[in-house]
């Protein structure tokens, strides 16, 4: 028997690590849209988790925008959901009141502190936490600075509010002939919510309060004044035309996401130099605006281990370390961890840092208070949004009062909330 105990003992050695190959957990995570650009940072994460956890195997889905829901539903209806999902605000929110989320308070404990409260609160309904908060965005305010000067104004001044930014914006209108602002009024609701003023409240539409009416006046009487660009003023999106616009000399303020630092600098750079970036202002409501918050959720029906498993890794993933290093890698997102955000690429500036490292420090400094300004838990909200943003067109260029606009978009909204 002697002859056969080392094939026996190879053998038994062999089991051994076919069966721990064969208990390693597969943990399959999905993102949306975020390849090729985001491959090399993706395959770091699955290097370093892995080689952290042996008896873990990761693998990275990366789904398109339009497919998502239907190829996550097809996956939920056949039994096998990804073990993580990465959702905005709204889509979260879809996915936890139908039930295919577990709520992950119990799963972080004390660790909770470690993450933004806005951040929280965003990714809470019903007092439960469905996602685990990753990276957000957030505008700032870009100053053509040469513009300021020749209406004699001072590009470095603090400003404050909305109000400052309409004032502004007529003088410099009238002074140098260039439309000082164009603000995303396709998203009036997020820019109402910005300014501490409500949308529904106990089920019903109530965005025609005098508050309300006398900030459509405000943009009206901008309007007028030719001190807002007309480019795609209504657009759900206008991030394209305030570019072209500002790189021309067309338009003397942005309240743009930071990465419009970046489109400057390439394609003018002589406004790029006189370029001066404070952070958006806040309003009353001490709001961030341009906050669209990305997050991690676990999938409910997982095997015991495998949610386990799929808890941690989202922790890794948002964790400060890999916060950080995805903050780094885009050059235009915020972390949504204390001391992620409190690290020294946030604070402290660099000889011949320029616009884009200010447009990137002035949004960390208001970054506790973004919130993500968007409706959810509302039926046909794209009807909603198009009824409400058409009124307030009629209204700000001239056509309808603007009680008369607000009354009527008021009253849509209430025939559909029923």
């Amino acid at each position: 028997m002697k002859p056969f105990r080392p094939a026996l003992a190879a053998f038994a050695l062999l089991a051994c690590s076919l069966s721990a190959h064969a208990e390693k957990v597969r943990l399959e995570f999905w993102t949306d849209s975020l390849k090729p650009t985001f491959d090399g940072y993706f395959a770091n994460v699955k290097k370093t988790y892995e080689a952290q956890h042996p008896d873990v195997e990761v693998q990275w889905v990366d789904v398109f925008n339009d497919n998502f829901e239907t190829k996550l539903n097809a996956a939920i209806a056949a039994g096998r959901p990804p073990a993580l999902v990465n959702h905005d605000v709204p889509r979260l929110f879809k996915y936890a009141q139908k039930g295919t989320l577990i709520p992950l308070d119990a799963a972080l404990g004390a660790d909770k502190a470690a993450y933004l409260p806005n951040a929280l609160a965003d990714l809470s309904f019903g007092g439960k936490l469905y996602g685990l908060p990753w990276y957000n965005n957030i505008n700032v305010l870009v100053i053509n600075g040469e513009l300021f000067k020749k209406a004699g104004l001072d590009p470095k001044r603090p400003i404050a509010s909305l109000d400052d930014e309409l004032r502004l914006a007529k003088i410099i209108k009238a002074k140098t002939g260039v439309p000082g602002l164009l603000p995303q009024l396709g998203q009036i609701d997020g820019i109402m919510l910005g300014q501490g003023l409500p949308l529904i409240q106990n089920g019903k539409a109530v965005f025609n309060s005098p508050a309300h009416a006398a900030l459509i006046r405000k943009l009206a009487d901008a309007y007028k004044a030719g001190a807002m660009a007309r480019d795609n003023l209504f657009a759900d999106d206008n991030y394209q035309a305030s570019i072209k616009l500002y790189n021309s000399g067309r338009l003397a303020m942005m309240e743009t996401a930071p990465t419009s630092a970046q489109r400057t600098q390439s394609d003018a750079r002589n406004i790029y130099a006189a370029t001066v970036v404070q952070p958006a202002p806040l309003g009353p409501a001490k709001i961030a605006q341009g906050g669209y918050l990305f997050s991690w959720s676990v999938s409910k029906g997982l095997p015991a281990r495998t949610q386990q498993e799929a808890v941690k890794f989202a922790r890794f993933l948002t964790g400060d370390a890999q916060q950080l290093a995805f903050a780094k890698v885009t050059g235009a997102t915020f972390p949504s961890t204390r001391r992620a955000l409190a690290d020294s690429y946030f604070v402290k500036t660099s000889a011949g840092g320029g616009a884009i490292e200010s447009a990137r420090i002035e949004g960390a400094k208001v970054a506790l208070n973004i919130r993500t300004l968007v409706l959810i838990g509302v039926p046909n909200v794209g009807d909603l949004k198009k009824n409400l943003v058409d009124n307030v067109e009629a209204a700000v260029t001239g056509k309808k009062d603007a009680q008369k606009a607000l009354d009527d978009a008021v009253a849509f909204w209430n025939r559909q909330l029923k």
